[in-house]
Formats: C-alpha cells, structure tokens, sequence
C-alpha cells in the first residue's frame, strides 16, 4: 500500500503548522487535484518568511530528492496564483516571486535589495493607498516594491567606502 504524498515528504516539509489548514486541505476546497507539485510548492510557500523565486523552489524540491520538471512547477505555481492561494511579486532580473496568501487581506509591501537581490516581505506597509482614484475606479489589488540596499548591503558599501 503506497503511503500518502505528504508522508513522502521530508519531515520538514511534511509538518508544515499552516495558519489557515494544510496545503492538502486548502488545495481541495477548491476543487483541485492535489498533485505532488502543488503541494511540496504550497507548503514551501507556507514555511518560507520571505517571497521565493521558482528556481529557489525548484532547488528546495531538488534537495530534498523530489523530481519535478520546470513546466510542471510554472504550471502548479500559476494554478496557486489563480486560485488565490499564492501571489506573484515583481522580483529581480525579470523573474517572479511568489508568496503564500494568508487569507483575503493580507496585503504588505516587499523591499528588494538591488545589490543581494533577496526580497523581503514588510508586514504593515500597506502596497498603496485606496484614496485619491477618480470617480468609478476601484482597486482590486495593488503592488508595492521598494528598491535600495538591504541592511548587510548597505553596510558592506559603507565599511568599502570608508577603507
């Protein structure tokens, strides 16, 4: 008898304590297959603090030996998307991040470093404000990127500049 996927999985993606229900279960409420890809991708998403790239979520399936294939993952990262479960950031070199979705509103600013390239999420900083539009427009969603120097960046210029 073959084991469940998610007993497949190394422990540290297997015992996700996700907010809102675990992968599997958010996954199906919404009418989905719960494929491996899917799964493993939405967990990663649960656990990471900051937004990932798709290479960085194809290098953590690598890792922890999971075969998976570039399509395969675009394709379950773009179902995610769809369904709302995750949200795609503008992230460097013209490659997408993505992010789980904690629920409806939860909405936040990213700062990206331009010099490391890491992208941080910045919980309290609203992505813009809803005021101010012309008469009949309504924001559905809004994105808010905040470029410069992280802070072991902007400490590494500093300390070269003052050699």
């Amino acid at each position: 008898m073959a084991r469940p996927q998610s007993e497949q999985l190394p422990p540290t993606l297997r015992d996700d304590p996700a907010p809102h229900g675990s992968a599997r279960e958010r996954i199906a409420a919404l009418g989905g297959r719960v494929t491996r890809t899917r799964l493993v991708a939405l967990e990663l998403l649960q656990q990471s603090p900051h937004p990932l790239s798709h290479d960085e979520i194809g290098e953590a399936l690598a890792a922890a030996g999971i075969a998976h294939d570039r399509v395969t993952l675009y394709r379950a990262l773009d179902w995610l998307v769809e369904r709302g479960l995750a949200r795609r950031i503008a992230g460097g070199e013209r490659a997408w991040r993505f992010e789980v979705m904690r629920d409806a509103t939860h909405r936040h600013a990213h700062f990206h470093c331009d010099r490391c390239g890491q992208v941080v999420c910045l919980e309290g900083l609203e992505p813009a404000p809803t005021t101010g539009l012309p008469s009949g427009f309504h924001v559905d969603r809004a994105e808010l990127v905040l470029h410069g120097s992280c802070a072991a960046c902007g400490r590494s210029a500093a300390e070269a500049q003052a050699r």
